[in-house]
């Protein structure tokens, strides 16, 4: 098999990757083992430049590999915050020991990553945090609080943005760290979503620390790389992102699946488990499938909405097949994550919508936990009930973080379209004379 460093440019991704997986893959192992397999070869992150342990693939065969894992019956890469965010950014950003401190771990799952952006009191003016980070010797002493920090109780690391500097505009006194969670002064506590779950968390930290030699693009400069981290965020969870090869191991020290055999995460057939959907995959097969199983499919309603969703569908995976051309020249889509993430937001809603439809009255119930799960499966007879109305309580969130899609449509605007910027004075004066949230 070629390494990442003799790949030729006219190597088919999937094929390759099928060859690795047929000399490599083996159910008997535990997670940490296969996962060492995966980071090292480079299919983890498929995606990232081969010097930061990638293949440098476009997005468009990044997907086709997940795809091509997922349908192998091998555990996919570790999922999480550190592979969709932390990797690419550090991969842009960090400096060369940076990335031979953080990316193996995050490309092996050894080590899980949560965002530590959002604060309660900024809304969605995410230069307006008021998390502070003073300086004091060779550390960071780090004062405030974070909110909708998705998977910080099982999080080894975050990306932490803090303001160091409050004498200069908003956007310019904001650093962006490799932040240790694992620390006196840091508390999490989740929090319940409707959904039953607790994917989100309030983080509170009280003179934390974080070393000098962790601020990630330099100081100061934390405004430009959050920018890339939610670039990457949104091009990730929009359409066509690509999620298919995610596996129901957690990564990190934590949750305590590394440890584990992998083949515990698979079908008694030795494939992966058929594990719930993701909310972002918005599969139109498998709505077809309940609507035929349900005799929705001769609603006219019902059908149409099949279609569109269909049609958004194909629409995302031609508009990464056009990307893809366009990098091959050095050429992009100006925004395309942020356009990607509306429709991956527009495509969660539809599908809302028709899997409420199809499923009639059993859409009025819900299970808010595993046993309750069970209860209602047994109850109903239709196991299929949990995932659709998960899917409708949960729709109303893509729409809200990663930037809303208000925030998405001002960015497409102003960026794309050359509308001009909303008025505002706050890119001059010094933070700390701004009013609070101004």
């Amino acid at each position: 098999m070629k390494s990442p460093d003799d790949m030729g440019s006219e190597a088919d991704p999937v094929a390759e990757v099928n060859a690795w997986l047929e000399a490599s893959w083996d159910p008997a192992i535990t997670v940490k083992q296969w996962w060492e397999r995966l980071g090292v070869s480079g299919w983890s992150a498929p995606g990232l430049p081969v010097e930061c342990g990638g293949r440098g693939l476009s997005r468009e065969d990044s997907v086709r590999v997940q795809r091509a894992i997922a349908d192998y019956g091998a555990l996919g890469a570790p999922g999480g915050l550190g592979l969709l965010l932390a990797a690419p950014t550090i991969a842009v950003h960090g400096s060369p020991a940076q990335r031979e401190k953080y990316l193996p771990d995050i490309l092996t799952g050894r080590r899980a990553w949560c965002q530590l952006f959002s604060e309660p009191n900024a809304g969605s003016d995410l230069a307006g945090l008021q998390t502070r980070a003073e300086r004091d010797g060779d550390e960071w002493v780090v004062t405030g609080q974070k909110v909708w920090t998705s998977g910080g109780q099982i999080a080894d690391l975050a990306m932490l943005l803090a303001r160091t500097d409050p004498d200069v505009p908003k956007h310019q006194g904001i650093s962006y760290f490799a932040f240790d969670m694992r620390q006196p002064g840091v508390e999490v506590r989740p929090l319940r979503e409707m959904t039953g779950r607790s994917m989100f968390n309030e983080v509170f930290i009280s003179e934390a620390r974080v070393g000098a030699d962790a601020v990630i693009g330099g100081l100061g400069n934390g405004w430009k790389v959050a920018n890339t981290t939610l670039q990457f965020e949104r091009a990730g969870l929009g359409a066509g992102g690509g999620t298919a090869a995610g596996g129901a191991a957690m990564p990190g020290t934590i949750a305590g699946d590394l440890d584990k055999p992998v083949a515990g995460f698979l079908g008694s057939s030795g494939r992966r488990s058929a594990q719930r959907a993701g909310v972002f995959s918005v599969r139109p097969d498998m709505l077809i499938d309940l609507a035929r199983r349900y005799d929705a499919l001769g609603d006219p309603v019902i059908r149409q909405g099949l279609a569109q969703l269909y049609t958004l569908g194909e629409l995302a995976r031609f508009t990464n097949l056009r990307q893809k051309a366009l990098h091959t020249s050095g050429q992009e889509i100006p925004g395309l994550g942020n356009m990607a993430k509306l429709a991956m937001s527009a495509m969660l809603r539809l599908a809302r919508d028709l899997g409420l439809g199809i499923l009639g009255p059993y859409g009025a119930l819900h299970a808010y936990g595993r046993d309750q799960r069970a209860d209602l499966d047994r109850a109903t007879g239709r196991p299929e009930t949990s995932y659709v109305t998960e899917l409708a309580l949960f729709a109303q969130g893509p729409s809200i973080y990663g930037g809303t899609d208000e925030i998405q449509h001002n960015i497409l605007g102003e960026r794309v379209l050359g509308l001009p910027r909303e008025p505002s004075d706050d890119r001059q004066v010094p933070f700390r004379d701004l009013p609070r949230n101004g």
